[in-house]
């Protein structure tokens, strides 16, 4: 996993000046909202756009951002290698998550479907129901859910990250919120013991924020390898969680978190 270096702290560097303390604030600003336009960074620290643009090539000289038409965006923390190294990992664990998903989705629902190898492995097996309509970020499981002619697919706008296929862009949130959804089919980079959910990209953890807040039932597929791990950008808590599908049981210190949200787990057979 590729990530921007933390941020230097006073001591560090007592001596920013005022462009740098500017171009730190900035970098906070983005681990909040994900996004940032140019017209905002100049309304934000009373700058130029010239300047403001100036400052988003500074950062992403150095590898802290990615720039966009009209904004920028912190750097995307998942590289090729790396995703391409989860997608052979436990893949058996993956699809038997995968079709204890699908078995829960009725025909004709209403369906978020996140980012990530194991939401991949759902769409693989999600082409076995009927009139499904999706809505997914990710490029490689809307090509394989269009080959179903009576799925209704959405995917948003944007840019698409290399890694992965999958889309974002200013308005994805946005887009999604045009939606309602029976069912949102997420999962996260890791599950800390106090029920934290923390995936590793900010674009995509705002997308799955969004969609869970839009959804009427929220379900988390994760492998067990997921549980005592982190992430990058906190997502959210177990209780933000209707089901949990994964191929062996919690860990015990999980497990009264998983009582205390009401969450039910489904251990797959």
């Amino acid at each position: 996993m590729s990530s921007s270096s933390p941020l230097p702290s006073q001591s560090e560097q007592p001596e920013l000046g005022k462009k740098g303390r500017r171009q730190q604030a900035l970098l906070q600003l983005l681990e909040a909202t994900s996004y940032v336009s140019v017209e905002q960074i100049a309304e934000r620290f009373q700058i130029t756009t010239q300047t403001a643009r100036r400052d988003i090539a500074d950062l992403a000289a150095l590898g802290r951002v990615t720039r966009h038409h009209g904004g920028v965006a912190l750097a995307l923390g998942i590289d090729v290698v790396t995703y391409r190294q989860r997608r052979i990992e436990r893949v058996e664990a993956k699809r038997r998550i995968a079709q204890e998903v699908v078995a829960l989705i009725p025909d004709g629902a209403s369906v978020y479907l996140d980012c990530g190898t194991t939401c991949e492995a759902v769409a693989d097996v999600l082409v076995q129901r009927s009139a499904l309509k999706v809505v997914t970020c990710n490029l490689r499981a809307a090509s394989l859910l269009a080959e179903r002619t009576d799925f209704t697919i959405a995917v948003p706008g944007g840019f698409v990250r290399n890694a992965d296929g999958s889309v974002f862009g200013e308005g994805a949130a946005d887009f999604l919120r045009r939606f309602r959804f029976d069912l949102a089919i997420i999962s996260v980079s890791g599950i800390e013991m106090d029920g934290r959910m923390a995936d590793d990209d900010h674009q995509e953890v705002a997308l799955a924020r969004t969609a869970i807040a839009l959804s009427r039932t929220v379900l988390l597929a994760v492998d067990s390898f997921k549980f005592g791990r982190s992430g990058l950008v906190e997502l959210g808590n177990l209780r933000d969680v209707s089901l949990l599908v994964t191929e062996a049981a919690p860990p015990a210190e999980l497990i009264p978190v998983i009582a205390d949200g009401k969450v039910r787990v489904q251990v797959c057979r």
